[in-house]
């Protein structure tokens, strides 16, 4: 790919694309599998060139599994010519890793958390800007099925409630609950809401590492709408739920099960003056508005490849990604400000000298 190809400008692109793996750890062995499976769809045209991780067993193990070459750093996969590249690493390491990339001509798509510091998130949008690349942030919700469906149905979002609910693994245990589940949850709502937020409450707890494990927020924007999050490392059950409220409508969405259901009020709500609630008969017909269920077609499909393609058709087509860099920094400074409100919720609560005790 020339390394000065400008944005919307796709002459000179190679007719296919060769795309590598930075990062050989759990969501590095899945970029790995999908690009691997892509490789072998003629329609997708790419070559999966490699994959690279300072520990090169680690890199070894994971190329020989999808049948690929193993590097040790980013250098030796960009010095054997690749176009794009997902950023895997560590989130302390992104912004090393990608402007490596970036300065050398590769389009990037970034996992989440985008960076370590909103400072971090904008030093990475200025190198995407001087270099003209491609670059996307890795919010996999924004690709589920159930998500997508979800978009055509939103009028005017009032009341939302969001758990994100995981059983314990030693994985991310670098960054708080917050970063690691919720800012899922954050960057959906945020593109669902058309608001600033307005005010931020939170409380979050340690439980079984060092860092806040289970955490509780309290959202509310501009518009008036409020949302509720809670997200958890340390369940004993997997939930993956999203529910809101608007005018006439309620709207329940399982990203697990890539489900949706939506409720719509026809007509007036009822005063129900007269009405004896423990004797049924008593409620005249057409009381109540009609409540008339729901659900949208949902196309399944893994929403990792959905978002690798949409990626891979973004560098192509020189085009601006679905999830931008700037989405990334904006769900980031979200969940900095929450962090800072579950430090500060500690300190007023004392929560630390009740740990000491």
């Amino acid at each position: 790919m020339p390394h000065g190809a400008l944005m919307g400008d796709n002459r000179g692109m190679p007719s296919t694309l060769r795309v590598g793996v930075v990062g050989c750890g759990a969501f590095g062995r899945n970029h790995a599998r999908v690009y691997r499976d892509l490789a072998g769809d003629a329609s997708q045209a790419i070559k999966f060139a490699g994959v690279a991780d300072t520990d090169y067993d680690r890199a070894q193990a994971v190329a020989r599994e999808f049948g690929t070459r193993a590097f040790r750093s980013a250098e030796e996969l960009i010095a054997a010519g690749v176009d794009a590249a997902s950023v895997a690493v560590p989130t302390v390491s992104h912004l090393a890793v990608a402007r490596q990339l970036i300065q050398s001509g590769v389009d990037v798509l970034i996992e989440k958390p985008l960076a370590t510091t909103v400072a971090e998130a904008d030093e990475l949008i200025a190198l995407a800007r001087k270099h003209d690349r491609v670059a996307q942030t890795g919010h996999l919700e924004r690709f589920n099925p159930a998500v997508r469906a979800t978009i055509a149905l939103i009028t005017q979002p009032m009341f939302f409630e969001v758990h994100r609910l995981s059983v314990f693994t030693p994985r991310s245990l670098d960054i708080d609950v917050v970063l690691d589940l919720m800012i899922h949850d954050l960057d959906v709502v945020l593109s669902f809401v058309d608001s600033q937020v307005k005010e931020v409450r939170a409380v979050g707890l340690p439980i079984l590492s060092k860092k806040v494990d289970i955490a509780n927020v309290r959202l509310e924007f501009d518009s008036g709408c409020v949302a509720n999050f809670t997200a958890s490392r340390v369940s004993t059950e997997r939930i993956r739920k999203l529910r809101f409220f608007q005018p006439h409508q309620y709207v329940s969405l399982d990203y697990s099960r890539q489900d949706v259901l939506a409720l719509s009020v026809e007509g007036e709500p009822s005063d129900a003056v007269g009405i004896d609630p423990l004797n049924p008969a008593s409620v005249a017909a057409g009381a109540f508005p009609s409540i008339t269920p729901n659900k949208p077609k949902v196309e399944q499909q893994e929403p990792l490849r959905a978002e690798l393609i949409s990626f891979l058709r973004a560098v192509r087509e020189r085009g601006q990604p679905e999830v931008t860099l700037e989405d990334g920094r904006r769900a980031l400074a979200l969940a900095m400000q929450i962090v800072d409100a579950i430090a500060e919720h500690a300190r007023q609560a004392r929560l630390s000298e009740l740990t000491r005790g």
